[in-house]
């Protein structure tokens, strides 16, 4: 049984309704959903706030880049254009982490690193994982940290910007 940790964001269109629509196309996979959080973007790049969350899916015919197909289908659906890097997009759909068989599973090729190597920056990443994970650990540098603590360790004025919305995907 693989499963995974995805971090879904949106900043252009019907932002929940792309969001909702992930969920939706996982089906029976979802294993819990976080809240949505509205956020400033991440990145540098002028644009509108995002919405984002993060979703817990199990799913024993995928392994992690089955997973990274999945996200890449959904993002195809929502006509992502890969214009600007941090830019605004339609639906980005990140793999933060993947286990089988409760067994991190890591990749460092062309495709996909895993865990996500900027995961622990991203307050966007952490924040709504946290609240749907309490007990969620990702690994930094080789190292397992445990997520609250890279949460406490990020800059305040990153916390800050990640807003709870009245927003729900399920």
């Amino acid at each position: 049984m693989t499963s995974v940790v995805l971090s879904i964001g949106s900043n252009l269109g019907d932002r929940l309704a792309r969001l909702r629509a992930v969920v939706e196309g996982l089906g029976d996979a979802v294993r819990a959903v976080s809240p949505v959080y509205e956020t400033d973007p991440w990145g540098g790049v002028e644009q509108g706030a995002f919405l984002n969350a993060v979703v817990l899916a199990d799913d024993p015919t995928l392994d992690a880049h089955g997973w990274l197909r999945r996200a890449q289908e959904f993002e195809r659906g929502a006509q992502r254009v890969r214009e600007q890097r941090w830019g605004p997009r339609t639906l980005d759909v990140d793999l933060v982490m993947c286990s089988d068989g409760g067994r991190e599973v890591t990749s460092d090729d062309a495709e996909l690193t895993l865990p996500h190597p900027l995961a622990h920056e991203r307050a966007f990443v952490l924040v709504p994982w946290l609240a749907v994970e309490p007990a969620a650990v990702l690994t930094v540098a080789g190292e397992r940290s445990s997520v609250e603590k890279l949460v406490a360790e990020l800059d305040p004025a990153d916390r800050d910007g990640v807003r709870l919305t009245d927003s729900v995907l399920r």
